[in-house]
């Protein structure tokens, strides 16, 4: 199964322009905004909950499932999962898709502050692409450090706003002896200033499994009380 998106971001980078980008504003002005913006929306997904669907497939054994479930993030940002219902083989919901959480949550414990600033990254802006009709910035991100949770790849940045549109990268380390050779891209949608998840793709390889592929489908933000919704879910399971 062919990851279209993951592909078509792909084929967006090769396109753009081989020889050195100027920015419009200068660089460090430009990550600047960039910073502000991801602060402003790291605060605003706080203390919210994300209604998702997960779908994994295993193509070596033909396997697949499909997890419904709630992401929680409290007001620290810490990132918790509530399962709603799955459908599908039990080895992709046990050895795919609760490796996966488990590995976003442990990278979430392990590292209070992973955000993408100058102090745990480097930037490079590489040019001005076009989605979806919307003019993007595009920045190259290079970690300083080898740490769980930290990638390289590049970010689409809504021209206006400085707010990431879309993400693409791997991860340098993962947290989990059983992922690697972790790939992304993420997409995101701007409302009402906010940029807030639409979609994950991701490829990786887990022990003992060989290759999968994972698509994440974010189907509802809200501000809801999370601690009453943890605790409902809980009581349902």
């Amino acid at each position: 199964m062919r990851l279209t998106y993951f592909v078509g971001a792909l084929v967006a980078t090769s396109l753009l322009i081989a020889e050195p980008a100027k920015p419009p504003i200068p660089e460090e002005e430009l990550v600047s905004k960039y910073v502000e913006a991801n602060q402003q929306q790291q605060n605003a997904l706080r203390g919210g909950t994300l209604e998702l669907d997960i779908d994994a497939t295993v193509p070596k054994l033909k396997k697949q499932g499909k997890l419904h479930a709630l992401k929680n993030i409290s007001k620290l940002g810490k990132i918790t999962y509530h399962a709603l219902g799955f459908g599908g083989d039990s080895m992709v919901k046990t050895e795919v898709i609760a490796r996966y959480l488990a590995a976003e949550v442990q990278a979430n414990q392990e590292n209070s502050n992973y955000s993408v600033t100058p102090q745990n990254y480097k930037f490079k802006y590489k040019g001005i692409e076009n989605i979806d009709g919307r003019d993007v910035y595009v920045l190259h991100v290079t970690p300083r450090k080898k740490k769980v949770g930290f990638f390289k790849g590049d970010l689409w940045l809504d021209r206006e706003a400085c707010m990431p549109v879309r993400e693409v990268g791997s991860f340098v380390k993962t947290p989990s002896i059983f992922l690697k050779n972790m790939q992304f891209v993420r997409m995101y949608d701007i409302q009402n200033g906010v940029s807030v998840p639409q979609r994950i793709e991701a490829k990786a390889d887990v022990r003992f499994i060989g290759p999968i592929e994972l698509k994440i489908n974010f189907l509802k933000f809200s501000k809801e009380d999370t601690d009453a919704i943890a605790a409902t879910t809980a009581d349902q399971q």
